[in-house]
């Protein structure tokens, strides 16, 4: 499936959405939109990058490339957008924490002018603990891959 072309079953949450079920803010929010969100499985999160971006202004200035660590934060934050939606209105302001990141591969570099598309597939879930597997794709290309853990909490 081309990423550009469909939009995948499932649910939507803009960034107005989003910003009610994560805490993130600008300049660390770092998913516009989620599709796709299919309760207690997946959901993809669409990030476009803007030569706006604060991080581009040290990071490679002649060659800018979007951090591999910003682009692993925007499939946790794709994930915790997933939870908040699996557990319901009582999750909404709670907070997904890092617990582990495993197996990330950083395939390609990411620009300013890229739409990055992060599918996060659960793959089990103990208690508050949540376990994902994560691809990052541009142009339907993988671009970063990870596998990692994450809890909620309340604040």
């Amino acid at each position: 499936m081309n990423d550009l072309v469909q939009s995948p079953p499932g649910e939507v949450a803009d960034c107005e959405r989003i910003m009610e079920m994560i805490p993130h803010r600008f300049p660390f929010l770092m998913v516009d939109r989620v599709v796709g969100l299919v309760k207690d499985t997946s959901a993809i999160g669409i990030k476009n990058v803007s030569i706006n971006e604060p991080f581009f202004a040290g990071h490679f200035p002649s060659h800018p490339v979007m951090p591999g660590v910003l682009i692993i934060e925007s499939m946790a934050q794709s994930a915790a957008v997933l939870v908040v939606f699996s557990l319901g209105d009582d999750a909404e302001g709670k907070l997904v924490y890092f617990m582990s990141v495993e197996s990330a591969r950083f395939r390609k570099p990411v620009h300013p002018g890229d739409t990055l598309h992060v599918h996060v597939t659960k793959r089990q879930q103990r208690g508050p603990v949540w376990k994902f597997s994560a691809e990052a794709r541009v142009d339907g290309n993988p671009v970063a891959e990870a596998t990692f853990a994450a809890m909620i909490m309340d604040p």
